[in-house]
């Protein structure tokens, strides 16, 4: 989200005269846009911020920063004399206004824009586009800001992603992630909820592959595994947090669901891609989020968590250690996991995610795989296949930004190789 986010900045800012530069000593403009889900990362960006800071000081420089994305209150009183203005993400629209208080020039800057979302975002090129279909989050899990950040839900008009969509297809962008904090509670003004808008847009023409994220299990319905399945431009990838095995730490969590239920919804996706679906694209790759140590774990609820990992065989997981963030319903419970503890649960749970995914990617060893070509290295090329794996392969040619076939020949818990193309 933050991603997609950035490039709307700087699409903003294009539009108003201003010129993207890789050379920081350059700019007359610096814009941090921030997540706050981890303490961790807000620390290494205030760092970032104060260094920058320092520099433009000792150097007389007239560089002037700004701040955005997911700041807390805290935060927030704790940067501020290190920067020269904050502003929320849904307060791009005000960019105008807010250039022109700390010293720029602004032609047009009456101009009115509706919603952040309606701002043309300048796209980073590449075969990837990234599109937000909502902003903001209304489920307030006890552990997170972005409820207090980014505000209540507020859902796209389904015709502006549609005309987005197409747009960057034509241009020749091969891979389409929809965006929200929780997608699956979609619904526009019109009554378009999520399953309908994935029809809608697996309805586009092109050759093009959607991807999305993030989604909530409490609204997971039969209606969206069923669409998921059906609609063939949707890649077998999902990304389903469970954020704990524990019902007592999911209560806690505020997540309004049981390991149980979780088990259930994975079976029934499972289910769904085997009913619609043939061959490799009937196997689903299932990944995850998760955090370790959370107020009050104990051995044993994490012990569950583990449980929970080895029955299921994810694909990949994404393990976050407990941070505690002022705002968050969980900021008044004591941190009383230390540390080491909860780097040594990490590891133990990473363990047992890369075998999960390295029995999944050892079924693909042997067979053809649908490639997106991403990237070249020094003496390789690094892609993603529809399962959202890793793939690493040689070749003489010039692949970047194209769908090709290759072969698996080798499996890591990280992803696979390829045969030479």
């Amino acid at each position: 989200m933050n991603k997609s986010d950035s490039e709307r900045i700087s699409g903003m800012l294009d539009g108003l005269g201003f010129k993207n530069t890789s050379n920081l000593n350059n700019a007359d403009l610096v814009v941090f846009n921030l997540c706050s889900v981890r303490q961790s990362a807000i620390d290494r960006a205030f760092a970032k911020i104060q260094n920058l800071k320092r520099k433009t000081q000792n150097n007389n420089s007239k560089t002037k920063i700004l701040l955005t994305g997911c700041i807390v209150d805290k935060d927030r009183k704790k940067i501020k004399d290190f920067c020269d203005g904050i502003f929320k993400i849904d307060e791009m629209g005000e960019l105008p206004s807010i250039l022109e208080k700390i010293g720029f020039k602004i032609p047009n800057k009456n101009t009115k824009i509706e919603h952040y979302l309606k701002i043309r975002p300048e796209y980073e090129s590449g075969p990837i586009a990234y599109i937000p279909i909502m902003t903001g989050c209304n489920n307030f899990c006890s552990y997170c800001v972005v409820p207090y950040t980014r505000g209540k839900e507020i859902s796209r008009p389904e015709k502006d992603i549609i005309c987005e969509v197409k747009n960057l297809v034509k241009n020749g962008v091969k891979e389409i992630w929809l965006l929200g904090q929780n997608v699956n509670s979609y619904k526009s003004k019109s009554g378009t909820n999520f399953p309908k808008l994935l029809e809608m847009v697996n309805n586009i023409s092109g050759d093009f592959w959607i991807r999305f994220t993030s989604s909530h299990p409490k609204d997971l319905t039969n209606e969206m595994t069923e669409m998921f399945a059906k609609c063939k431009k949707i890649t077998p990838y999902f990304n389903l947090p469970i954020q704990s095995g524990d019902n007592e730490i999911l209560k806690a969590m505020n997540r309004p669901y049981s390991s149980e239920n979780y088990k259930k919804l994975i079976k029934k996706v499972r289910v769904s891609f085997k009913k619609h679906r043939k061959g490799q694209e009937s196997i689903i790759a299932l990944s995850t989020d998760v955090i370790v140590g959370f107020p009050n774990e104990t051995v044993k609820q994490f012990n569950n968590t583990k449980k929970i990992f080895k029955e299921i065989g994810f694909s990949a997981g994404y393990v976050s250690l407990y941070s505690p963030r002022s705002q968050s319903a969980a900021f008044i419970l004591k941190d009383n996991i230390s540390p080491s503890e909860k780097r040594k649960r990490e590891k133990e749970l990473i363990k047992i995610i890369e075998k999960g995914a390295l029995r999944f990617n050892e079924k693909f060893v042997g067979e053809k795989v649908n490639v997106l070509v991403l990237e070249k290295g020094k003496n390789f090329f690094l892609g993603k296949t529809r399962h959202h794996q890793t793939i690493k392969f040689q070749s003489d040619k010039n692949l970047a930004n194209k769908f090709i076939k290759i072969k698996v020949i080798k499996a890591t818990p990280y992803g696979v190789e390829g045969e030479k193309y």
